[in-house]
């Protein structure tokens, strides 16, 4: 603090005293200064008024200039003045108006015997006033006006003692604040103006500025994570769009921005670009796989794929499925859901007819609390296929079995065994009987071409399917357990493949209560007022299709998959595909038969039978890949 003369020096300089009852002062701005430089005050006459205008340092300049406010001091008492004075300093009005401690003390000094103690006034006026502007100066980073009010603090200090050291330091800490506030309000200038400063400039260069004049300064740090947010914001607009290589480099930028500690920010948004760009990239192998059927849809799939491999990186395996798709739909034809087609064989003639099975998804397996339902057919799970197939629309007939036997010679495991299984219609049970092969019906005698091929292995048939895959240059081969249910419930989920309650007319040869054999037999357990006709199987195709134009599936004969049988599902594919395991002794049949109780038609009945099983209620189909 300055000596006690020095500050009553400023002080008396800075007042004129006026005659009490006469006159106030002013000061003139033009008025000579004297030796200590401050300008001398000019009387003006103010008739009445008997005040005197108080004024500070105007040495000071800019906005750093406090124009003391005036304190009038006609008929005061200097005791009174005293005690006003220190009541002011004790509430904490230290410079707002007349009636605050700094303006009172300064008067207080102008009356004679009263220098000292406004000097003690004054010097813990000026203690309380850089406490105030030192908490000023450190709210400034999150108040805005937080710095109004250090400057203005700054002016109050300046005017009461401009040689303080620690007001001086104030000043300089005041005017460092001042110029980093600058340089940060250019910054969000420029931010909202979308100048971000990647090259050099802009938000990001202010902001720097400013932590270079004061490291660490909050509203800088705030605003350099605002630039790096713009910039991963500009990044991600980028992706939405599908620009994604201009997205990488607004990462990039943005990883520069706060290297020491933005990088997992950073890393976060390469992971939600990357997410934009897989479902960018299924979206489009979706609408290219979802083209191809369609008239001129490999023209379009080729556009998806070349927009594909536009955003994908190299090796991308979205890509490589899509480019496989067209490949298939350009070299081997392609065929929409529902179609039926056959192929022709080498030897002549054509192969059995094929409808295509939609690609989708569904529950494989009894759901939980399903009536007759066993855990041999649980656990449900979902299934889903990604490519259609094409299924035979019925099972294979003795007429196309005989056409393979005649090609190749051979020999079935009946005819090596010499006997077979048929329905014995004395007792009504099913039993041996020898010299029945593939050409025999269900009691044993010459079938019709027209009828099921029965008496036939699970070898026996999968070397059926072997046959047309070299006939006919396709992959032929017996259906899976998955593909077979799919098949067979044709987009439903009841308990049987029509439904839940009884079949409708004419939907499958299965056992009715309205059913008779020859000799006048009923079904013991059978599907009470149901009806279909047969006693053993009808020739193939005669019920009505399902949904997807396929016969049988319900009823008619059980049929050989190439799956090996489980004891259930735990760990069965999920992509449709058969559950093989090499050298298994038990494979699965599927479907409902001409003998099958209604427990043994539902959709997810399933069971075992030794590979070489042959008797008159099982026969087979094949399925094709596409």
């Amino acid at each position: 603090m300055p000596s006690k003369k020095s500050v009553l020096r400023r002080a008396w300089i800075a007042l004129a005293v006026c005659a009490v009852s006469v006159a106030g002062c002013t000061r003139d701005p033009a008025a000579a200064p004297d030796a200590d430089g401050v300008p001398a005050p000019v009387e003006q006459s103010e008739a009445g008024t008997g005040s005197v205008t108080i004024s500070g340092d105007d040495r000071a300049a800019g906005s750093l200039t406090w124009q003391v406010p005036a304190v009038d001091l006609s008929d005061t008492d200097p005791q009174a003045l005293r005690r006003r004075a220190d009541e002011a300093l004790a509430d904490g009005r230290l410079h707002e108006d007349a009636d605050a401690a700094i303006p009172l003390y300064l008067a207080l000094s102008t009356l004679p015997g009263h220098g000292r103690h406004a000097e003690a006034g004054l010097r813990r006026a000026l203690q309380r006033v850089l406490q105030q502007g030192e908490a000023s100066l450190a709210a400034a980073g999150e108040d805005a006006g937080a710095l109004p009010r250090a400057r203005r603090l700054a002016a109050v200090a300046r005017t009461v003692d401009a040689e303080d050291a620690a007001v001086l330091e104030f000043l300089q800490r005041v005017d460092l604040a001042e110029r980093v506030g600058a340089l940060n309000a250019a910054g969000e200038r420029a931010l909202a103006e979308g100048r971000l400063g990647e090259s050099g400039g802009g938000a990001l260069g202010a902001f720097r500025d400013a932590l270079d004049l004061q490291p660490a300064q909050p509203r800088a740090l705030q605003g350099v994570a605002a630039v790096e947010s713009a910039m991963i914001r500009r990044a991600e607009d980028a992706a939405d769009a599908g620009e994604f290589d201009l997205a990488r480099r607004w990462l990039a930028f943005a990883a520069e921005v706060r290297p020491d500690q933005g990088l997992e920010t950073v890393v976060d948004a390469h992971a939600r670009v990357d997410r934009l760009r897989a479902t960018r990239i299924a979206r489009l192998r979706d609408l290219g796989i979802a083209a191809l059927p369609k008239f001129g849809g490999v023209d379009v799939a080729r556009r998806h794929l070349a927009e594909l491999l536009r955003i994908a990186r190299p090796g991308d395996p979205v890509a490589s499925e899509l480019r496989e798709r067209i490949d298939l739909a350009v070299h081997y034809g392609l065929y929409a859901p529902g179609q039926v087609f056959t192929d022709a064989l080498e030897t002549g003639g054509r192969g059995p007819q094929m409808a295509v099975v939609p690609h989708g998804a569904f529950t494989m397996g009894a759901r939980d609390g399903e009536v007759d339902a066993s855990d041999y057919e649980r656990p449900a799970h979902a299934i889903r296929f990604e490519r259609g197939f094409g299924m035979a629309i019925r099972e294979i007939t003795v007429g196309e079995f005989r056409r393979f036997i005649a090609a190749t010679g051979h020999r079935t495991r009946a005819a090596r065994r010499g006997f077979s299984m048929v329905y014995d219609e004395r007792s009504g049970n099913f039993v041996r009987r020898s010299g029945v092969d593939w050409f025999s019906d269900y009691l044993g005698r010459p079938a019709d071409d027209g009828l099921p091929v029965l008496h036939v292995s699970a070898r026996d048939a999968q070397a059926y399917a072997e046959w047309l895959a070299a006939q006919t240059g396709k992959r032929y081969r017996l259906p899976s357990e998955a593909e077979f249910e799919y098949a067979l419930r044709a987009g439903g989920q009841g308990r049987y493949p029509w439904g839940d309650g009884e079949p409708p007319p004419r939907v499958a040869n299965t056992t009715g209560a309205r059913d008779r054999s020859p000799a006048g037999r009923a079904w013991a357990n059978a599907f009470g007022g149901y009806g279909d006709g047969y006693w053993g199987p009808s020739p193939v195709g005669r019920m009505v299709p399902n949904a997807w134009g396929l016969h049988d599936l319900a009823g008619n004969v059980s049929e050989w998959v190439a799956d090996c049988w489980h004891d259930g599902y735990r760990r069965a594919p999920g992509d449709g595909s058969a559950w093989v395991n090499p050298g298994c002794r038990d494979q699965v049949i599927r479907g409902g038969s001409w003998a099958s109780s209604p427990a043994q038609t539902r959709s997810a009945w399933r069971a075992p039978a030794n590979v070489d099983t042959t008797n008159a209620r099982l026969g087979f189909r094949v399925v094709r890949d596409l």
